[in-house]
């Protein structure tokens, strides 16, 4: 097993930061000057990780762009980072990300709030753990090492698709079974018609999920098929488990996340309900491949770019690893290689923004922000500023060594790729297990040359490299 990453380990240091919030009129409230707001708007739309930046330069640790009544107020840094985590009971995380119900459903963790968040967190939680999640690596090597089998010197692809399609097979499969998994390309189809509606521009998607429409009408179309898939799978073991009851059936055992949902109790001894099964499903499977197939595209891409790291990388799977395809029990002395990933992590977290809506006005950094706003925090601006990373725009997997002269040790306020607080990613550990272990199998079969250095990021809900990954295989 890997071990926890740095902000993992550090998830609990530091003192709580309170609110200091006040119900009412909202004095001095954050006023969005106009013209910010349209630079902002117009450079966002064209590349939103440099526009971030540049706001952060510009207006500094409170950002408020957007209508004056409901502004969008960016807050920037580690201290706002831990202000938002360590007052959840502030924010409502529904409203924030409402865009997101017709895809993954009314009840699924990332729309929920707190009781019902609580009671599907711990209901869904131990089959993510640690030891779980061990389990799952040699499947994932297997099929990644199945697709670089296909992969030929001389031939020229699109490695972001490519590791998509294994990455979707693989995230199937471990979650969901062998029967799922052998749909998870026509899955992952119908639920990409879905994510694309995240994908585009926060207001017109405000403005369409307001009244019918062709587009959404599609989304939930798509969402519908997947949703049956899943209920028949679903059916099928319940029908299973009902006839081994009755000694009539010598029925499959199941060994993965579904068969743990369909079991989990609470302490009442209440499960999961269908509709929240259902929502908890296809919220995993769009986040697990959408989010982990974006940072392993950034992970092939930073190594092509440093070929010195990429060299010793690959030393090092070939003397922990060797000829076979890597274990659970090698990724820890993977050392150098869990640099790369966390370095990856930094440079290109898999969420820029993240967002939060209060539930009253409250003070933070001399603004009054008030109830209703949309508050955001960035991930990107973070990993990016110098003061807390030093050489913070380069790629430097060693400062992740303790001995290393770079390294400063990291905190959930100053590494956070998959986010913090109460809804920090369930799936965080399941999705670095798989980026490394998918990147060992990588470093020893195969070797890639990027078609064309210049690759620009795109997309603020899972960053990926726009126009794809064209690598050429060169051994």
């Amino acid at each position: 097993m890997t071990p926890p990453s740095p902000a993992g380990r550090a998830r609990a240091a530091g003192p709580p930061r309170t609110a200091r919030a006040r119900t009412g009129r909202a004095r001095g409230a954050v006023r969005p000057p106009l013209a910010l707001t349209v630079r902002h708007g117009i450079a966002f739309s064209a590349d939103p990780c440099a526009s971030l930046l540049r706001l952060h330069a510009e207006a500094g640790p409170v950002a408020a762009v957007g209508p004056r009544r409901k502004p969008l107020v960016h807050l920037f840094g580690p201290d706002a980072n831990a202000f938002v985590f360590a007052n959840s009971g502030l924010f409502r995380w529904r409203e924030a990300f409402d865009l997101l119900v017709p895809v993954n459903g009314e009840t699924a963790l990332i729309v929920s709030d707190g009781d019902d968040h609580r009671r599907r967190r711990r209901l869904v939680q131990p089959a993510f753990h640690h030891r779980r999640v061990g389990a799952y690596v040699e499947r994932m090597a297997a099929n990644t090492d199945a697709a670089l089998r296909t992969w030929r010197p001389g031939r020229t692809l699109d490695a972001y698709a490519e590791l998509r399609s294994v990455i979707r097979r693989s995230t199937v499969e471990v979650l969901f079974g062998d029967r799922l998994a052998a749909d998870a390309e026509v899955i992952g189809r119908r639920l990409q018609v879905a994510l694309a509606a995240v994908d585009r521009n926060f207001v017109l998607q405000m403005m369409l999920r307001q009244v019918p429409n062709p587009y959404m009408r599609r989304v939930a179309s798509a969402r519908a098929q997947v949703a049956r898939r899943v209920d028949e799978e679903v059916e099928r073991r319940l029908r299973e488990d009902a006839a081994q009851d009755t000694a009539q059936a010598d029925g499959e055992a199941h060994d993965d996340v579904l068969a743990m949902l369909m079991a989990a109790r609470d302490e009442d001894g209440g499960g999961l309900t269908r509709q929240e099964l259902q929502d908890q499903v296809i919220s995993l499977i769009s986040a697990g491949y959408d989010t982990t197939s974006a940072a392993m595209a950034w992970a092939v891409y930073v190594l092509a770019t440093h070929p010195e790291a990429e060299e010793r990388a690959r030393r090092e799977v070939a003397e922990v690893v060797g000829d076979r395809l890597p274990r659970a029990g090698d990724l820890p002395g993977l050392t150098f290689l869990d640099g790369v990933v966390n370095e990856t992590l930094r440079l290109f977290p898999p969420a820029v923004l993240s967002a939060r809506v209060p539930v009253e006005d409250f003070d933070y950094g001399g603004h009054r922000i008030p109830a209703g706003a949309m508050v955001l925090y960035s991930p990107y601006v973070t990993h990016r500023m110098p003061e807390v990373w030093p050489q913070a725009g380069r790629f430097r997997p060693e400062r992740w060594d303790p001995s290393s002269d770079l390294h400063r040790p990291a905190t959930p306020a100053t590494y956070l790729p998959f986010g913090g607080g109460p809804h920090r990613c369930i799936g965080s550990t399941l999705a670095t297990v798989e980026i490394k272990t998918m990147l060992a199998c990588l470093l020893r079969r195969t070797r890639l040359r990027l078609v064309s250095p210049a690759v620009t990021p795109t997309s603020v809900t899972a960053m990926r490299p726009r126009g794809g990954l064209p690598v050429q295989i060169i051994g």
